[in-house]
């Protein structure tokens, strides 16, 4: 179903070659990303379940017979599935009768609990995670030097452009909404904030039918901004809410909320790295932690572009999120996986891309230019640390930066790069 003002997004490839391979392609990921828009525009018939219209009658019809809201032209687009559970059993047992492929997009926002799903639809159902825009789509990047390239030690050097600390600031706060795209920033702030609000309220209840204590998940949800882009523990976001929010929080429930965030696609942590290093260190196994996009930390934390010029560390940790937001969707579309390094003597690496070949390649993520130098030297020191203990070295080496007008490879081989240059 094309749609004149639909915005291109970079999964649209990997939704045709799922569509080319298995009978049904589900597209999951956080409310408000634009799944969709995008479904849609891969779509030749939809039905809407969470449509208000008539009472629901989409959903009740759904309820009472699963099977009658698969009639249509395919590919069919099911909206927001897990509404009704029951529609994945049907939609795999449909897929197997026909026996062709590209017959329906499903997509969800939320995960169910497996209880009235009866089978994980192996072979049969394709998975993909959509998130917010990237820079790239949100035309915020110029796309100059593309992620697989690069990754392959391919780069033209390029002047990309001046960039300002206010426009990386409004990149932060706005995200990656599609809603935002346009909106003057006062404006686009309040939609995460919104968001949030809606999720809490609303999804967290409809997505199981469980009642859970709102304020509670609204403290561990600032926790986690507080925490945004590091490796804190379950316990270090318990004595965070204490510390702060003078509030009692139940490991249990720690770890129950967690799970309901990650379900609703409120978080999106960054898995540590060490499949491929195999030197003799030992590795830390901590996921660094991000919610689905910096926007969200700045809501929680109700950040201003005045307090984050004046809060350089905060906004430090924002835009090391935002990189790696962008990172994780433009390695994605290669078969690629974003990793963060960290091992117990202390040597990080802040991202980590590891190639469908298995060969890895090492990024580090600075705001300014003055802080370049000092990044390039730690990525060749650690190089050679890991190939010195037998392990094996990344196959390049990159600077991600801020506010750089240019991309280029320094004389000691490290890339720099400016996240408003790069693509997938």
């Amino acid at each position: 179903m094309k749609h004149e003002n639909y915005h291109p997004r970079i999964i649209d490839r990997k939704v045709d070659q799922y569509l080319a391979a298995f009978g049904a392609v589900c597209i999951e990921g956080p409310k408000w990303c634009g799944k969709t828009w995008t479904s849609s525009a891969h779509s030749k018939s939809e039905i809407f379940i969470g449509d208000p219209a008539g009472n629901f009658q989409n959903r009740q019809l759904a309820e009472l017979s699963p099977a009658l809201v698969l009639t249509g032209e395919t590919p069919r687009l099911i909206d927001e599935w897990q509404e009704v559970p029951p529609i994945w059993d049907a939609v795999r047992h449909q897929v197997d009768q026909a026996g062709k492929k590209g017959q329906f997009i499903l997509t969800g926002s939320a995960t169910p609990n497996h209880k009235g799903i009866l089978h994980s639809g192996a072979g049969r159902i394709g998975r993909l995670h959509m998130r917010p825009m990237s820079l790239f789509e949100s035309d915020g990047s110029c796309g100059a030097v593309s992620l697989q390239a690069l990754c392959a030690g391919e780069m033209t050097p390029s002047m990309t452009g001046e960039v300002r600390l206010e426009q990386l600031i409004d990149y932060i706060l706005r995200g990656g909404w599609p809603a935002n795209t346009d909106l003057p920033l006062e404006q686009a702030i309040l939609l995460p904030r919104q968001y949030l609000t809606a999720v809490i309220n609303d999804d967290v209840y409809r997505m199981d039918s469980t009642k859970r204590d709102v304020h509670k998940m609204e403290l561990l949800l600032k926790s986690l901004a507080r925490n945004e882009c590091t490796t804190a523990t379950n316990k270090k976001l318990q004595k965070d809410v204490l510390a702060v929010d003078d509030e009692e929080i139940h490991p249990e429930t720690i770890s129950n909320y967690l799970d309901v965030f990650s379900r609703l696609f409120l978080t999106d942590n960054q898995p540590p790295f060490s499949s491929n290093i195999r030197s003799a260190v030992r590795i830390k196994q901590a996921e660094k932690r991000h919610l689905a996009d910096p926007s969200l930390a700045c809501a929680l934390l109700m950040a201003t572009p005045e307090m984050l010029m004046r809060d350089l560390n905060t906004l430090g940790f924002l835009f090391e999120s935002l990189c790696e937001r962008d990172l994780k969707i433009y390695a994605e579309s290669f078969d690629a996986h974003l990793y963060h390094y960290q091992d117990y003597r202390n040597r990080e690496i802040d991202a980590v891309v590891e190639l469908p070949d298995g060969s890895w390649c090492a990024f580090e993520i600075k705001l300014g230019v003055n802080q370049i130098d000092k990044a390039a030297a730690g990525l060749i020191k650690l190089r050679d640390e890991i190939q010195q203990e037998g392990g094996i070295p990344p196959k390049i080496l990159c600077v991600i930066c801020g506010m750089s007008n240019a991309a280029y490879q320094r004389p000691d081989g490290v890339f720099v790069v400016p996240i408003t240059a790069l693509r997938e």
